[in-house]
């Protein structure tokens, strides 16, 4: 069973946000799965608790941060099975495994799939949250980095075709008037074009907008500045 230890402060340092983590919990014993609840909601968690796969699949919830705490052994199903169904299906969450029966071949199985963490039951309060803690954390920056992707390709979107020609040539290197030169365009209208791709693009610099660029797959490979 699950080891209630001496409360700890994780809780209290965690900063107040719009959006609450939401902990989901996969365990089919019954005991087990209400403790991991009763300790995550007492220092500030939104927890969703499931006896089974089928259960957490039928719940939408997630556009909060969040991270699944999911046992192995479970009656009807194989939580690593379960783990390599959620990545195959593209579902973006940390998982912290937790097991009575681990082995090593099940945690290197586990953890080569992405697993977070890989805890053996019984484990004490502070070790759970701290697993947690650190899976959510990495959910926190997987989806502002994903939003900020988003928001690069929403941006890039604004640009219209003779202005994304400019900036693939542009970020590849080539200097205004070899672009000039290989869209048959004056100078001065290639200079507009970069102003403007800076503008929509919010690049505070070349060097900002050649991230950019590779971020979206959108250099032109084939051109160089010192290429005839």
């Amino acid at each position: 069973m699950l080891i209630i230890g001496p409360r700890s402060n994780y809780g209290a340092a965690m900063s107040v946000e719009l959006e609450r983590p939401i902990i989901y919990v996969i365990d089919d014993d019954d005991g087990f799965r209400r403790a991991i609840d009763s300790l995550l909601r007492s220092v500030g968690f939104d927890v969703r608790s499931f006896a089974g796969p089928s259960e957490y699949l039928a719940c939408t919830e997630n556009d909060a941060p969040a991270c699944l705490i999911l046992d192995i052994r479970l009656k009807d199903a194989n939580g690593l099975d379960f783990q390599q169904q959620l990545i195959d299906a593209d579902v973006h969450v940390p998982i912290v495994l937790m097991t009575g029966h681990g082995d090593i071949p099940m945690t290197v199985r586990g953890m080569k799939a992405g697993a977070v963490n890989f805890l053996s039951k019984p484990f004490d309060d502070d070790a759970l949250i701290l697993a947690v803690n650190e899976a959510v954390d990495i959910d926190r920056a997987n989806r502002a980095a994903r939003q900020a992707q988003d928001d690069l390709r929403a941006a890039y979107e604004t640009l219209t075709p003779r202005e994304r020609e400019v900036m693939a040539l542009v970020t590849a290197g080539l200097m205004n008037k070899q672009v000039a030169g290989r869209l048959n365009l004056s100078e001065i209208t290639v200079k507009i074009h970069r102003g403007h791709v800076m503008q929509k693009m919010a690049a505070d610099s070349l060097a900002d907008l050649v991230r950019m660029a590779e971020s979206l797959g959108v250099r032109e490979a084939s051109a160089t500045r010192y290429s005839h």
